[in-house]
This record gives C-alpha cells, sequence and structure tokens, in this order.
C-alpha cells in the first residue's frame, strides 16, 4: 500500500472517529460544546498531517503512552506485569510530568490528534494528567481500571473534557472479579454512576478472547453499559502473557465473528460508538504499529513498536518526537514486511518476538544510540544516518 493511502485511510477513521464521539455526546452540552471545538483542531490536525506527507514524512494520528509503571490492581494475565513494564514497589526513571508535556506539545504541533493514556494505573500520576489536560488540541482517551477516580479527579475531569475515561472491564460481574479482583465490578459500577451524575463522558475497554466473546458481543451487555452512561466500547484482541495462555488469543475464524457482530451492533445501537484493536488490518494493508498509525511511548520514555511489542531502540528522553518516528527499529520493521504477517491474538509483533529483537540488535548496532536521527519513508526509502 502506498503511503499517500495509507494515510488517506488513517484520515478517514480519524474523521469517522470524531463524528462517533460528537454523536455520542449527544445530550451533554458541555461534552458536546468541546467536542465541536475540538473536531476543528481535528482538521487542522490532518492538514498538518498532509502537509508532511507530502514532503515525504509520514505522521500518525494516534500515539499510545504508558505514564506508570504501578497499578493498585493484580489482574490475571496482565501483559503489563509479564513483561516487567508494571511492578509494584519502587519504579526505574519515571520521565517526569514535564517531559510528558513536552512531548503532548510536540505531538500537536506535528498534528498528532489522539494519545491514548495508559499504564500501569494511569490514574497514580494525576502530574502528567494534569499536563495532558492543559493541551487542548489532543484527546486522550485514558485507559484505567476505574477505582480511582475520585472527587478531585470527577473535578479535573469535569474542567477538562479532552480527558475521556476508558474503563476496564472483561464482562459481567463474575468475569470481572474473576480476572481483576472480587469487588472490581461493583466499583467500577459505582464509578459509572458517579461519572454519569457529573455529566463526564466516558467509555470502556473489553479485552475480548475466547472465553468471554459472547458475553461481552451481546446486545444485553452493550444495553446495560448504556443505561449506565457509557457512550463508546473498545474492544481490544486479547495478547496472550506468555505462551501457555496462547489459545486463549482469537483466531481468524473469531476475528470474522467480532466483526460480524460488531457490524451488527453499529447498526441496532447508533447511541454507542463502537471501536477495534487492531479492527480490520487487511484495510489498512497491515499492523499499524512502528509509527504506521501509531507507536508506544513507555514510562521511561522509550519508543516501542506497541505496546504489546516492548522493544526500543531510541529515547523520547533523549530526542524529539519528531526523530523517534524515524528509529532505525521502526524503518526496518515497516520494510522488512513484519507487519504484513498473518497471525492469532491481538498483535502480529507477538508471535515474531524473536524477530523484533534481532531486528531491535541490529538496529543498535549499525547506527549509534546519541544523536540518532533519520529520514525515510514505509519502503525504507531515502533514508538517512546522522
Amino acid at each position: 500500500m502506498k503511503e499517500y493511502n495509507l494515510e488517506s485511510y488513517l484520515s478517514r477513521g480519524v474523521a469517522n472517529i470524531v463524528k462517533g464521539i460528537l454523536k455520542a455526546s449527544a445530550g451533554n452540552p458541555k461534552e458536546s460544546f468541546f467536542l465541536m471545538q475540538y473536531a476543528k483542531e481535528s482538521l487542522e490536525a490532518g492538514r498538518l498531517r498532509k502537509e508532511a506527507e507530502e514532503l515525504g514524512e509520514h505522521i500518525p494520528p494516534f500515539l499510545i503512552a504508558s505514564i506508570t509503571q504501578q497499578c493498585n490492581l493484580h489482574c490475571k494475565g496482565c501483559y503489563a506485569r509479564a513483561n516487567h513494564s508494571c511492578f509494584d514497589g519502587a519504579v526505574r526513571e519515571n520521565m517526569t510530568a514535564g517531559q510528558w508535556g513536552n512531548i503532548f506539545e510536540q505531538a500537536a504541533e506535528l498534528g498528532i490528534g489522539f494519545i491514548l493514556l495508559a499504564g500501569g494505573e494511569p490514574f497514580m500520576r494525576r502530574d502528567v494528567l494534569e499536563a495532558a489536560a492543559g493541551q487542548k488540541k489532543i484527546l486522550f482517551p485514558v485507559f484505567t481500571n476505574g477505582t480511582m477516580i475520585d472527587a478531585d479527579f470527577r473535578k479535573l475531569l469535569c474542567e477538562n473534557r479532552n480527558l475521556i475515561p476508558i474503563l476496564s472491564l472483561e464482562g459481567k460481574k463474575d468475569t470481572t472479579d474473576t480476572r481483576r479482583g472480587k469487588g472490581t465490578y461493583q466499583k467500577l459500577r459505582r464509578t459509572m454512576q458517579e461519572l454519569q451524575e457529573n455529566g463526564i463522558l466516558f467509555g470502556a475497554s473489553v479485552t475480548v478472547q475466547k472465553q468471554n466473546m459472547q458475553e461481552v458481543l451481546s446486545r444485553e451487555f452493550t444495553e446495560a453499559l448504556f443505561l449506565a452512561g457509557c457512550r463508546a466500547l473498545v474492544y481490544v484482541e486479547y495478547v496472550p502473557a506468555d505462551r501457555s495462555s496462547a489459545d486463549l488469543a482469537p483466531d481468524e475464524k473469531d476475528r470474522v465473528y467480532i466483526e460480524d457482530r460488531l457490524r451488527q451492533l453499529r447498526e441496532t445501537q447508533k447511541e454507542l460508538l463502537f471501536l477495534s484493536f487492531p479492527g480490520d488490518e487487511k484495510s489498512s494493508g497491515g499492523c499499524l504499529a512502528a509509527g504506521r498509525g501509531f507507536f508506544h511511548i513507555n514510562p521511561t520514555g522509550g519508543a516501542e513498536p506497541c505496546p504489546f511489542s516492548p522493544y526500543s531502540d531510541t529515547s523520547l528522553a533523549n530526542i524529539s518526537l519528531k526523530e523517534a518516528l524515524q528509529s532505525p527499529l521502526f524503518l526496518l520493521l515497516r520494510s522488512s514486511g513484519n507487519l504484513m504477517q498473518e497471525h492469532n491474538g491481538g498483535c502480529v509483533l507477538f508471535e515474531q518476538e524473536e524477530q523484533v529483537k534481532k531486528l531491535r540488535d541490529k538496529a543498535v548496532a549499525m547506527f549509534p544510540a546519541e544523536g540518532r536521527i533519520a529520514a525515510g519513508n514505509e519502503n525504507g526509502e531515502k533514508e538517512a544516518w546522522a
């Protein structure tokens, strides 16, 4: 797929998401007013990305930022804990709120309009959330376990409508509590009630795997969430925490079922916004990681292809966001065909873990860690290194 076609595909996707969020905010005047202003900013962001594309620079519309290594829950099968990017006690050198704020500012200047905030548990970094709140040109869906949103945080969310909490659950009460801990579902329901009472737009994130697939894609489940105030549902395909749980990951047949159900739900529940990750990779010419449609920034500043492929050769603690988009690892992944492979589960790179490590080592060996700057496109053309 040529780069300009990819840009067109991504821009249409952004426009549809913005339109869907606007529709979901109907009946909430404060949210609607902010989102109408944001829709104008989104058009301007699209113009900046298009201009960059014409100059041979591809800017993705999304980023994923894990802003902390800490979490107050211990969910079964947690990928972040399994790969040691989330743990208890003292943490490694996390980036400061000032550093994150600088990244958010750079993102807005480049035309990046969405930054998904994750962790760990992002509500453990109020300082970073406040830095994000100040960047009104960007929408920040905050993926949270929902157990820490107290009155002070609700005030922050009320005053900064560009922060949209996305509450994580696994299904109904028993399914959620089995993975996330007894009583978690009731805490989530209470959080939903308090957000709804305060007129705060929120969504829900559901990890889809073979055991809960039919439950979380049922009309009963989605209607219950809508009645609780939820206006957006994000379905994330399960990525195994280790090889022993690989059989829970959706296969190709399951993905067809998921897409069919989502199509039906979108037709019958138009008041809800339904999103899926990674979505239909065939339409986008492969996985959108490694800067094609997004990339992941870990808590210490490492630029990674995606959260489920935690390997980096470049740190945003040392270089600009624009330079990080051209990391040697990203260019190698985009030019090698790794992103186009068939796969089971939610991440094409998970099954290629050893290959990604080898490419990372190759990138580090070929190019020095200091002063690394690259310029090129998805096909690896016009590469130049400082």
